[in-house]
């Protein structure tokens, strides 16, 4: 019976969470075994007739998870238990080369390997997918002016297609990050578990900028914001009790699956340090947590992916949120062009403050107040102010930067 979510089939996708099911496990340590029982053989360390016969017993299916648990009640072993059920399907003559020259940490690490390889290559997959994805919508909105937020007030103009491109310049330098499999320089029994913990935080680093994704989903959809909104199929619900709700919960699941992907590096840190040439200290959690990672980091690609491809930006709110501060948003601008026009920074800055906090005072828009103002009308004209109020003609080099990343993340694609 199910006991975790991920044993029920709840997160991950079938193809992720099959290479890791205890059949797989055993087969990937079977295949092992058969590939050193023949390049023993090539290198004339046993006997070729007895490689033939350990292959093909190690992939003849008749090596059962039931033989192999009944074998480890006795031995309390689990690596000696799959090498004596495999050893039942070969010759008196094969038994012995069986497992020849082998550990268990042989075994045990480089099945978990081969697992975590073909659980990267669906990563990366998935990764290049909403590398483009990402990059394809930073295109599609890069005309579009948004407001610019810093410690969650209004600050500038931005483009809103540059939300996009950041992300999608980050999830193109994960593709990069792509970890492949190479031989250790040196190792004892066991392959050192810097390795392992590389794994975990690489998975735990893109869970992280999934994670960022998701925050800014979550903050954009909120009702004083309004600015974007997850897909809501219909028959959906967003709440047990309120009709009206459209919570945003794939995103919501992503930051709550991250939290869990950033803890388990801590685990893998922990397993570094083990005694001596090995001990067992690494063994137990990591039959957890290196599963765990491939497949809730599996779930939160898929998760976030649907999220961006049917993103729904309202525009409209967009742009009434510009407008929400009455002109305040182009304070800077305003400054920018007093420096340029030779008046002191800082006196400029002094005027317009003083300016824009009586006219949020008063609830008069910005550009009337400016307009006004000796100290700041003496050095901008009428004409030169509204084209400073003016959204579009502030997104600056936005343009360039978002083409340039969509060109970046479809070569990271095609590495």
């Amino acid at each position: 019976m199910p006991i975790l979510p991920i044993d029920s089939g709840r997160y991950g996708s079938k193809e992720m969470r099959e290479i890791f099911e205890d059949e797989k496990r055993l087969q990937y340590q079977l295949d092992f075994e058969a590939a050193v029982a023949q390049a023993q053989a090539q290198m004339n360390m046993i006997p070729a007739d007895a490689a033939k016969e350990i292959a093909k017993g190690a992939r003849s299916g008749k090596v059962t998870l039931t033989r192999v648990g009944e074998l480890e009640a006795v031995s309390e072993h689990d690596t000696a238990a799959m090498v004596e059920a495999l050893s039942e399907q070969v010759s008196a003559k094969a038994k012995p080369w069986i497992h020849y020259g082998l550990t268990s940490n042989d075994i045990i690490d480089t099945s978990t390997c081969m697992q975590m390889r073909n659980a990267f290559s669906i990563i990366e997959s998935r990764v290049a997918k909403l590398a483009l994805l990402l990059a394809d919508r930073a295109v599609e909105f890069k005309a579009v002016p948004a407001v610019g937020r810093t410690h969650g007030q209004h600050a500038s103009i931005i483009s809103f297609g540059l939300k996009f491109a950041v992300w999608a310049a980050e999830m193109a330098k994960h593709v990069e990050r792509n970890l492949g499999l190479y031989p250790v320089d040196a190792a004892t029994q066991v392959m050192p578990r810097e390795r392992f913990a590389e794994m975990q935080f690489c998975t735990a680093l893109i869970g992280t900028t999934l994670d960022k994704i998701a925050l800014e989903v979550r903050n954009l959809q909120r009702t004083e914001i309004g600015e974007v909104a997850e897909p809501f199929r219909k028959g959906q619900m967003g709440s047990s009790a309120v009709p009206v709700k459209r919570n945003p919960i794939k995103s919501e699941r992503v930051s709550s699956l991250a939290k869990m992907l950033r803890s388990l590096v801590s685990v893998s840190m922990e397993n570094i340090a083990l005694w001596h040439e090995r001990d067992l200290s690494n063994s137990a959690n990591e039959r957890f947590t290196l599963p765990m990672a491939a497949i809730l980091l599996d779930e939160m690609l898929n998760a976030m992916t649907k999220v961006v491809s049917e993103l729904k930006v309202n525009r409209e709110r967009i742009a009434s949120n510009i407008e929400m501060t009455k002109g305040q948003i182009y304070a800077e601008f305003v400054l920018e062009a007093l420096v340029n026009k030779g008046v002191a920074r800082f006196e400029a800055y002094r005027d317009i403050q003083r300016v824009a906090f009586a006219a949020l005072e008063s609830g008069e828009h910005f550009f009337d107040a400016a307009s006004k103002d000796s100290s700041i009308s003496k050095h901008l004209s009428k004409q030169e102010l509204k084209a400073i109020f003016e959204a579009r003609n502030h997104l600056a080099a936005s343009g360039k930067i978002i083409e340039k990343v969509a060109k970046m993340a479809r070569n990271a694609v095609k590495i």
